[in-house]
């Protein structure tokens, strides 16, 4: 049996390493465009940065390691430009000679991956304009800022790439500027779960610029003059675009294989493609979500990775399949990290999911043990099960962990009530007896079981307007004094029993503390004392960062 395997990193590389174990005797032949058949791409904003010093160490396999090892066959620098499924052949360019050349197949495993979008706008061939994909992208990045003493860039796209980059450039020396169409950035995140995320990079000296797109990029006198719509125009050295990618897959598509809208390739179970010959991993494909049962494309390295194993598996008669993809990611952000898994609000809502969602900041281990860093967490469940749907998690200690936990929760199709249970590490450098998961659980079965009902911050204002409606906030005197929602009444937690006569019991009462911990002890006291009663998910904090984000994305509001 031939099996050719167009394109390495992960998806591909992955495919050949497990048919060779699998199968001795098969002839495996991997053919590749660029330099490298193996490289760490998610490490690549490190080495721009010089977190990462040697080049070396994005190389994970070599053409001679790989040979080596597996007796599997690379072509480096050879190019598939046509498939032939009748034939069963491919064209093949050899792009240091110049010479095509057919090569047929047996079995033939499609790995392309996902290309950066190019902005449809003037001057994105402009010297000092890059995108990031490969080892010589981040060579000729780190090159240009050298050779030409760049002292500040603008990114364009907010998303895992522009993010990264934006700490590594900044962290470099250079002034950065982020530039998002989207009125927040990482788009797996919900736009409150932003906000966290966005003050911090204010704080660590990163411009952001949201809610507007590039309209032209113009060299002029030494620079970049990147404009946007609103007629602001930026100063650069530098200008990285990573505003998202798109499959590859001009190839699949010419050779007549199913493709969705969005050009990804469609696959089953198997990744098997409408040829049955041919089958196709990683960043180019459409994937199911594990969750909503949705069509989708989620180009990350771990299902890519999974993906290429599955086709091997199925190539050689095994019956493996492909469950879906949940989307479970982490980014480091300079001290911050940032997880998420399953679906955010937008997509829970375009798959017709009947869920709500809660918000808890918890401590990243106990409080008494010295460096406990608050963490801040929140997750979407169904409403009639209970069943996790998805989560966030923002902080700066034990953050990978629970969004660990959650994905594997996720995957096993639990419900809030099993967090409730789960019997998690616990000694106090490394956690709580009632860890944050479990808080979380506790926290949505609450609602579930009627024991508290809860609003969120985007209702503030329409409660603001009800005279049927109380908002009281139950902090200390010095944490009002810090600041407020407008019109709340005050009063603390710890003397409400003596004022229960001060409420109207005819009225909704609204209850705010700073976390939602206090609040909820405030709406059990209420509601059992004959108040109709609702606790502010995530407290006066999340509040006052949605607020603090919304004053300078509108200067105009902060005035007034």
């Amino acid at each position: 049996m031939k099996v050719v395997i167009i394109g390495g990193v992960a998806g591909g590389a992955s495919a050949a390493a497990r048919l060779r174990r699998l199968d001795e005797s098969a002839q495996i032949l991997l053919l590749e465009r660029g330099n490298h058949i193996s490289f760490a791409n998610c490490g690549l904003p490190y080495y721009v940065g010089g977190e990462i010093t040697q080049e070396e160490a994005l190389t994970l396999q070599t053409p001679e390691s790989f040979r080596m090892r597996f007796q599997i066959e690379v072509r480096t620098n050879h190019e598939a430009t046509a498939i032939h499924p009748q034939s069963q052949t491919i064209t093949v360019q050899d792009l240091f000679s110049g010479e095509s050349y057919e090569e047929s197949y047996d079995k033939l495993i499609l790995s392309p991956g996902a290309e950066p979008v190019r902005l449809p706008i003037p001057g994105t061939d402009a010297l000092g304009v890059f995108t990031l994909r490969t080892i010589p992208d981040a060579l000729g990045i780190k090159k240009f800022i050298q050779t030409n003493q760049v002292k500040n860039a603008v990114i364009a796209g907010g998303g895992f790439i522009g993010l990264e980059m934006a700490e590594n450039l900044a962290q470099a020396g250079l002034k950065t500027t982020l530039v998002e169409a989207a009125d927040h950035v990482m788009a797996a995140l919900d736009y409150d779960m932003a906000c966290e995320v966005q003050q911090y990079l204010h704080h660590k000296g990163v411009e952001l610029v949201l809610s507007q797109r590039i309209q032209e990029i113009v060299p002029k006198e030494g620079e970049l003059q990147v404009q946007l719509e609103n007629g602001t125009v930026l100063s650069a050295g530098l200008v990285l675009l990573a505003a998202g990618v798109r499959p590859e897959t001009k190839l699949a598509r010419e050779a007549g294989l199913k493709t969705n809208e969005r050009g990804a390739i469609v696959v089953d179970a198997h990744m098997l493609t409408s040829d049955e010959n041919i089958y196709a991993v990683g960043d180019a494909v459409e994937v199911f979500h594990l969750v909503s049962g949705k069509p989708s494309m989620i180009p990350l390295a771990g299902p890519a990775n999974k993906q290429g194993r599955i086709a091997a598996d199925c190539i050689c008669g095994l019956d493996s399949v492909y469950r879906g993809s949940q989307g479970s990611s982490v980014l480091k952000l300079f001290d911050m990290t940032v997880a998420t898994t399953g679906l955010n609000e937008t997509l829970a809502a375009a798959a017709g999911l009947n869920f709500d969602k809660i918000h808890i900041f918890s401590a990243s281990h106990a409080t008494y043990y010295p460096g406990a860093e608050n963490l801040t967490t929140k997750v979407l469940f169904e409403k009639e099960t209970g069943r996790i749907l998805g989560a966030q998690l923002v902080g700066f200690g034990g953050v990978d962990k629970r969004g660990d936990v959650l994905a594997t929760a996720i995957r096993a199709g639990m419900t809030a009530y099993d967090l409730t249970e789960l019997e998690l590490c616990y000694a106090p450098p490394y956690s709580s007896a009632k860890d944050p998961v479990n808080m979380a659980g506790y926290a949505i079965e609450n609602l579930l079981t009627g024991k508290v009902q809860q609003f969120h911050w985007n209702q503030i204002e329409e409660i603001q307007k009800n005279p049927d409606a109380v908002l009281l906030d139950v902090r200390t005197h010095w944490e009002r004094s810090q600041g407020l929602i407008p019109g709340s009444q005050h009063i603390p937690l710890d003397s409400l029993r003596e004022h229960l006569n001060s409420l109207d019991s005819a009225k909704e009462i609204f209850v705010h503390c700073h976390s939602g911990l206090r609040s909820y002890l405030a709406c059990r006291i209420l509601s059992q004392n004959g108040f109709h009663c609702h606790n502010l998910s995530g407290g006066y904090r999340l509040y006052e960062i949605i607020q603090s984000n919304r004053a300078w994305e509108n200067p105009e509001l902060s005035a007034q």
